[in-house]
C-alpha cells in the first residue's frame, strides 16, 4: 500500500520568517481544503525512564507563544509532562500529502487563560471534564455515565459549571518545527526552523532535510 505523491514542492524562498507564520499559511489551507478536525493532532511525551506514549489531542490556539491543548492534570500525559517537559506534536494532514512536527517543551498556561477556554466550550465538554478522572482505571462504563448524570443533577441548566481544579493548558515553545511536503517518489520536500537565541533576539535557521 503506497501513496504516490504529487505535489508542486516546498522550497525556502517560499517560506514565511517563522515557523508560526508558517504554520497559519498552512493551517488556512488545510481548512480550506476541508479536512476533518484539521486542529487534531497526535501529542508524544515520554516518562522519567524515557518509556514514550502517544494519543491524539485537539490544538486549541497558537501564536508566536506557542501550539496549545488542554488536558486533565491526572492524565498519564501530563504525568509524564511534570517530570519531562520536551514534548512532540505531530499534525498529520495526508489528505493533502502534508505533516508538521514540532518539537519543544511543554508548560501549563496561566489559569485565566485556561477559566477562558473552559467557558467556552459546550456544557455538555464543560461537565465531561469533571466526570472523567482521565487515564485512571476505571470498572465500567457505567461508572462514567453514572458520575455524568450526577453532575447534571449537580448543576441544571442554567448553573455555571466552575473550572475543574486538575484541568487545563499547556503551551508548547517550539525548538524546532519541521514542514514535509509530499512529492513524487519518496523525495519529499522537509523543511525545519530550528530556533536559535531566545526571548526578544529569538531567531530561526531554516535546514532542508534529506527525505
Amino acid at each position: 500500500m503506497r501513496e504516490q505523491y504529487r505535489s508542486e514542492g516546498l522550497s525556502e524562498a517560499e517560506l514565511a520568517p517563522d515557523p508560526y507564520e508558517q504554520f497559519a499559511i498552512w493551517f488556512a489551507e488545510v481548512f480550506a481544503a476541508g479536512l476533518r478536525e484539521p486542529n487534531a493532532m497526535v501529542v508524544s511525551t515520554a516518562d522519567a525512564a524515557g518509556r514514550p506514549s502517544s494519543r491524539t489531542v485537539l490544538l486549541k490556539g497558537y501564536d508566536h507563544r506557542g501550539f496549545v491543548f488542554y488536558t486533565n492534570y491526572g492524565s498519564r500525559k501530563a504525568a509524564d509532562l511534570a517530570r519531562n517537559p520536551y514534548v512532540s506534536l505531530l499534525f498529520p494532514w495526508h489528505p493533502i500529502g502534508r505533516q508538521v512536527i514540532v518539537a519543544g517543551t511543554a508548560e501549563r498556561v496561566d489559569p485565566a487563560e485556561t477559566a477562558v477556554y473552559f467557558h467556552s466550550r459546550p456544557r455538555g465538554s464543560q461537565l465531561g471534564a469533571w466526570a472523567s478522572a482521565q487515564s485512571a482505571v476505571v470498572a465500567s462504563r457505567e461508572e462514567i455515565d453514572a458520575a455524568y448524570e450526577r453532575l447534571l443533577a449537580r448543576y441544571p441548566e442554567g448553573e455555571p459549571v466552575p473550572v475543574p481544579t486538575g484541568w487545563g493548558g499547556y503551551r508548547v515553545t517550539a525548538e524546532s518545527v519541521e514542514f514535509w511536503q509530499g512529492r513524487e517518489n519518496r523525495l519529499h520536500d522537509r523543511l525545519r526552523y530550528v530556533r536559535e537565541g531566545g526571548g526578544d533576539g529569538e531567531n530561526w535557521r531554516v535546514e532542508r532535510l534529506s527525505p
